[in-house]
């Protein structure tokens, strides 16, 4: 079975930083766009930022300047390295990957979530 698995969130001061990862973990043959969306309390869920498999990333206006994504292919892996960070960051962050576990099959993932807290 093919999930992906997130970790780096945690409670972080205005204007820290942290880096949050997500692997696809399994069998995997390829995997295609990763992404990094959030939910704040009381917010439906947005687009964070996005990176393709050919290298290309796009950001929400609110985090560009601020946030970059980036991959390992090797590990099947996406970042989102975050700084500067505000309260209003403050959401459980999701990863999505579209994968293929196998040349016949496809799938949209979702990460169990990571929470980021901003506060003093």
């Amino acid at each position: 079975q093919v999930q992906l698995v997130e970790s780096g969130g945690g409670l972080v001061q205005p204007g820290g930083s942290l880096r949050l990862s997500c692997a696809a973990s399994g069998s995997v043959f390829r995997v295609y766009d990763m992404g990094w969306y959030r939910q704040a309390p009381g917010k439906q869920r947005e687009l964070v930022a996005i990176t393709t498999s050919s290298g290309s990333t796009d950001y929400a206006d609110s985090v560009k300047g601020r946030f970059t994504i980036s991959r390992d292919n090797a590990k099947n892996t996406v970042y989102l390295q975050m700084n500067s960070l505000k309260p209003e960051h403050t959401a459980v962050y999701y990863c999505n990957c579209n994968v293929a576990p196998t040349v016949l099959t496809r799938r949209q993932l979702w990460g169990q979530g990571t929470q980021v807290t901003v506060s003093s």
